[in-house]
């Protein structure tokens, strides 16, 4: 009776928390895809209205290009890099990967015109005063050795989750996982893989094969 008022309670709580986080994700999608056209619309009333003259051939294959170098470049590269974090970062850590290349590739496209040297006047150095390659690379150093100190500090932690499971643990004693059955969300008390979470991100750590051999007595 316990039993499944504990897993009742748990499949409610599961489906709140997914709830939550759905109607989270498309509330931040929305915003983005208002703040894009916003974006947008600023920068045409702009090409429109600006009182200079402008060069409309010229910022015709400047957007085209945009657009290619997005869509043959930008993209392929994102999801090469996907792919190869979910093929060879551990679960724990990819969402810290993945946020330090967003950070980095963000900062990088952002100032590449004045890494690249572009927009300054031979003969005057003020028009690009600063050492900008050198700052990336401090910026991109300080982005990564955060990345590198969030993982270290989150392998400590399983861990030492992973020693105090162990310590606790009855020598013959099957392991008694909260496993998730059929991937529907429901949960049951069958001997399973000892599961670490650490930082919301479930790992199978220890695995009793013992559980699994034994055969009832008869």
């Amino acid at each position: 009776m316990n039993g499944n008022l504990n897993g009742n309670l748990s499949d409610d709580l599961s489906g709140d928390l997914s709830g939550n986080r759905r109607r989270a994700g498309q509330v931040v999608r929305v915003l983005l895809v208002c703040a894009g056209l916003a974006a947008l619309g600023y920068g045409l009333a702009g090409l429109v209205t600006h009182p200079r003259p402008v060069n409309l051939p010229n910022s015709t294959r400047w957007l085209a290009g945009g657009v290619l170098v997005h869509d043959l470049v930008l993209v392929p590269a994102t999801v090469l890099v996907g792919l190869v974090l979910a093929r060879f970062v551990p679960a724990p850590y990819r969402a810290v990967a993945q946020g330090a290349l967003i950070v980095s590739a963000s900062v990088a496209l952002m100032c590449l015109p004045l890494w690249l040297g572009y927009g300054g006047t031979p003969g005057n150095p003020t028009t690009n005063p600063l050492p900008y390659r050198r700052n990336l690379a401090l910026v991109l150093g300080a982005v990564w050795a955060a990345a590198a100190a969030i993982m270290i500090l989150r392998a400590v932690r399983r861990r030492r989750r992973h020693r105090r499971h162990r310590r606790h643990r009855l020598p013959g004693d099957p392991a008694r996982g909260r496993r998730i059955s059929g991937g529907e969300g429901k949960l049951d008390d069958e001997p399973a893989a000892a599961v670490d979470v650490v930082d919301g991100h479930a790992a199978a750590v220890c695995l009793d094969d013992a559980a699994h051999d034994r055969q009832p007595e008869t």
